[in-house]
This record gives C-alpha cells, sequence and structure tokens, in this order.
C-alpha cells in the first residue's frame, strides 16, 4: 500500500465512516477481487470475530458485494462505479484505486439476492450488453438515460427490444425522445412501483424495486441465472407488466429472417404481422415425458387464445401437426425454450 493512496484514502474516511479495519479490509480487497473472512484476518490485521461487522458496514457503503454463500465471500466493486457520486477533486483517489483493483471472476449462482445499487446496476448493465437476439425491459426514465448508449448499440446490432418505461409521468413523449433508436416497441406504465426489470434471451434476467434503484436501505435485486428460473421474471413482465401499458411508439420489425425468440408471443406477433409461408425450429421439452425435444417444419398455424392467455404454434413435421406453447406449457405438445423462424426451409439450430 503506498503512502500516498493510504493518505488519499483516509481524507475521504469521513465521508464513509471509515476506522482502521475498513481501510485495511478494503485495500485488501480490492488487491484480490475476492476473499472470504477468514483470507481478509489473514492479509491484515482485523481480528477474525471483526471481520464481518467490518465488510458488512463496506457493503453499507456501496463499495464490496457481499456473496451470501457458506463461506461468506466478499467481492470488490469497481472504485469508478463505487466512488461516482464523489465530487470531481477525488478524481485523483479514484485513478489510484483503479490501479490497485483486480476484477474477480463472478460465477453467478442461479439464483442471487443482492442489496447493493451499484451492484443491481453493474447487473442490469451485463444483461442489457449480453443479449444475443432479444431483450425485454421495464425500466425508469432516468435508468432509460444512464443505459441509451448500450440500448442504441445492441439495437443497431439486431437486438429486439421491448421497452416498458415507469412511471408514466417522468417519460418523454415521443415527440423529444427517439424511441426507435433504443428500442424495437416501447410503453409506458401508471404504476409508481412498477419493478426494474431485464431479461437476455428469455435467460439471464434481473428484478429490482425501484426503491433498491435509489438506494433506499432494506430493498433488494434478485438475479436469475437459468432459463428455468430466468422464465418467471420474462412471464410477469410480459403478461402483468406489458399488458397493463400504454403504447408509446409502436416500430415496424424489419430484421431479415431467420430470426430467434425465447418468448413465442412476441414470435406469434411477428407472423401475424409478416407475409409469406415460414420454418420453424424448435428447441424445448414434451410436456408430457420432459425429454429435449427438437422438432422443425412448416408453420401451419400461429395464434393467441381467448384474451391473449394462450399462445400457440402448429408445426407440421414428419411426424403429423405438433403444438407448441411457451415456457411452463401444459396445453401442448412441446414447451419451447428458443424458437428460429425462416423461409424456404427450417432454420438450423
Amino acid at each position: 500500500m503506498t503512502d500516498d493512496l493510504s493518505a488519499s484514502l483516509e481524507r475521504v474516511a469521513e465521508r464513509f465512516d471509515f476506522g482502521e479495519y475498513e481501510t485495511q479490509a478494503y485495500l485488501t480487497i480490492l488487491e484480490h477481487g475476492r476473499l472470504t473472512a477468514a483470507e481478509i484476518a489473514d492479509h491484515t490485521d482485523i481480528p477474525q470475530p471483526r471481520v464481518y461487522d467490518t465488510v458488512r458496514g463496506l457493503a453499507d457503503a456501496g463499495l464490496v458485494e457481499l456473496q451470501e454463500t457458506r463461506p461468506m465471500r466478499v467481492l470488490a466493486i469497481d472504485p469508478e462505479e463505487a466512488f461516482g457520486d464523489i465530487q470531481s477533486s477525488l478524481d485523483d483517489l479514484v485513478d489510484g484505486l483503479e490501479q490497485r483493483y483486480t476484477a474477480p471472476a463472478r460465477d453467478t449462482e442461479a439464483v442471487s439476492l443482492i442489496k447493493s445499487r451499484s451492484t443491481i446496476l453493474r447487473y442490469l448493465e451485463e444483461v442489457i450488453t449480453g443479449a444475443e437476439y432479444e431483450l425485454i425491459l421495464s425500466l425508469s426514465p432516468e435508468l432509460l438515460e444512464r443505459f441509451e448508449d448500450e440500448l442504441v448499440e445492441q439495437h443497431d446490432d439486431g437486438v429486439a427490444i421491448e421497452l416498458l418505461l415507469s412511471p408514466m409521468t417522468d417519460v418523454p413523449d415521443a415527440d423529444s425522445f427517439d424511441y426507435l433508436d433504443v428500442a424495437t416497441t416501447v410503453r409506458a406504465r401508471r404504476g409508481i412501483t412498477t419493478p426494474i426489470v431485464a431479461v437476455a434471451d428469455g435467460n439471464y434476467s434481473v428484478y429490482a424495486t425501484q426503491e433498491a434503484i435509489r438506494g433506499d436501505r432494506d430493498r433488494y435485486g434478485v438475479i436469475f441465472n437459468r432459463s428455468e428460473l430466468g422464465f418467471l421474471v420474462s412471464g410477469f413482465l410480459n403478461t402483468v407488466l406489458w399488458t397493463t401499458a400504454d403504447p408509446i411508439v409502436e416500430g415496424t420489425n424489419d430484421r431479415p429472417f431467420p430470426r430467434r425468440y425465447a418468448t413465442i408471443r412476441r414470435c406469434i406477433s411477428d407472423l401475424q404481422h409478416a407475409d409469406g409461408d415460414f420454418y420453424a425450429s424448435i428447441e424445448g421439452r414434451d410436456v408430457i415425458s420432459g425429454d429435449q425435444q427438437v422438432i422443425e417444419g412448416p408453420i401451419d398455424e400461429a395464434a393467441f387464445g381467448a384474451g391473449r392467455e394462450t399462445a400457440t404454434l402448429i408445426v407440421e413435421t414428419d411426424d403429423g401437426p405438433i403444438e407448441v406453447g411457451g415456457q411452463v406449457a401444459a396445453l401442448e405438445d412441446i414447451e419451447a425454450h428458443e424458437i428460429r423462424i425462416g423461409k424456404g426451409s427450417p432454420p438450423g439450430v
């Protein structure tokens, strides 16, 4: 630890209510990226019984992330994010901490509960930039501004983006913001407690309360990193939030075929507005046996049930017509996990 870096950190200690133990722990975590409580004690002069209180204080200040595993692990948060709200006079300090920072390897669990605002924002960015073909979002106008560049880039790269904004009273009108630069379809919702949601390709997803984004205490966010769980977030957004929102802009989907879908409702909506004969290649599982299946063939029908409660594709295969539904389908033959639609022949899986 250099004397200059230690002195600079001590000067801002009052802002974070730092003591000697917090200073030692924080710089040690930055250097190693991820440590257990026992490892922190080994690398510092902090007594083992004091380590937990020390790192929880750092987490409350938004400087580290706690993984509630056994043993508990403490992950460094990039100092540029952690110190981003401090005045520009601290830029030299942040640069020094950046040189000390070692990015940890983050092996996300199937479900992770997080309470740090900066960590929630980091995961939101990962979901947005990680989408390959489909992105479904519920954001506040402030978060739209924060991630506008990332959304423009993803949209330009051909990712289909459905964007829900709330609260509606704060949403810019379509004359003052070019929504079609950031999304394919945009809606706004009145509810002031509409959650923050992001789902990439029907799989990797984040759910957080608006209070957590504002930095309020005792709030939370949840990360789902497997499709079997992530569809819960996607289904909630599509059936509860999206259907109770008002359209702002409805762009035309002019992406070329073949196209990939994680959401069967969006697939059927596209097919109902497109001309020509279409073919499907669908990965999913048998509703009765649970066996993984791949089916291919021309699409005979693409339709919604009454009230859009069901959405079904009928695909003609060598074994006859097969009904395909979305995730957790019960009435159809196949539960679809990924759908590819093409013209002329079934797209390769």
